[in-house]
């Protein structure tokens, strides 16, 4: 059963807004997004420029926080949390993979994998183990002293997401993963995401390219700060969305099935 239809979610948005203020101007990023993810979803998050989805990608990431609604995740509220417990959530629950590889270009990939386990204090011993195991899940445990720039591009992919499951997250959140990527490297790329989603992981990719979206179980489109579709790759809108109640404030007619 896909877990989007189970009424446990290791995330859920309610009500959530965000708003800019840009001199004597407000400019309304999100507008009342109630959203859940189960455990082991694979979704896509989809919209056109200002949509709204890097800023929903930054609240579930955690490097923001709503102006007003209520974010929970991992069953922990986070929406009045201070910056450093932010981080720290980021760090246990989080593995972020972006466009740009964002590794140190001169510490060698261990390291670069190594890293947020260091910023977890976790003891020396432990940290070479989950390293060289995570390098050995993307297939480069024998080019760990490499650095990123002796590396192809999708090979420093690999690393990022070895980074990103370094800590054991509760989801993984891809931002554009393969939007510096020749085609070939992006589908093996995201080959590496279908295997990780059926071995267990949460996945959340924020993308604008549709190859890219049909990897993924569950798509979710916003426009102007909403929700404008919210769909499951039967073309069935998530049980979940139904069942609270949210239904009433969606445009089921726009998702294909009205």
């Amino acid at each position: 059963m896909n877990k989007a239809q189970n009424s446990s979610a290791i995330l859920a948005l309610k009500d959530v807004v965000k708003t800019y203020e840009m001199g004597d101007q407000k400019v309304h990023a999100l507008r009342c997004v109630t959203l859940d993810i189960g455990d082991n979803e694979y979704v896509a998050i989809m919209g056109p420029s200002g949509s709204g989805k890097s800023t929903l990608m930054n609240i579930i990431g955690c490097l923001d926080v709503p102006t007003t609604g209520s974010y929970s995740l991992g069953g922990e509220m986070v929406a009045s949390k201070s910056e450093s417990e932010l981080a720290d959530i980021r760090n246990r629950l989080i593995g972020f993979v972006f466009q740009t590889f964002n590794l140190i270009p001169r510490a060698d990939i261990f390291h670069n994998v190594e890293l947020p386990l260091i910023y977890g204090g976790v003891a020396k011993a432990e940290r070479r183990e989950r390293a060289m195991f995570a390098l050995q899940q993307v297939g480069l445990k024998e080019r760990m002293k490499h650095r990123p720039n002796e590396l192809s591009g999708g090979q420093r992919q690999r690393v990022a997401i070895a980074r990103a499951l370094v800590f054991n997250p509760t989801i993984i959140l891809a931002d554009e993963p393969t939007g510096n990527l020749d085609s070939k490297t992006g589908d093996e790329i995201m080959s590496m995401f279908d295997e990780l989603h059926a071995a267990g992981q949460t996945i959340i990719l924020v993308t604008h390219e549709d190859h890219v979206a049909r990897h993924a179980h569950r798509t979710i489109r916003l426009r102007d700060g909403k929700i404008e579709s919210d769909l499951l790759a039967s073309g069935q809108v998530p049980a979940s969305l139904l069942s609270r109640g949210s239904a009433a404030n969606y445009d089921l007619s726009s998702a294909g099935v009205a």
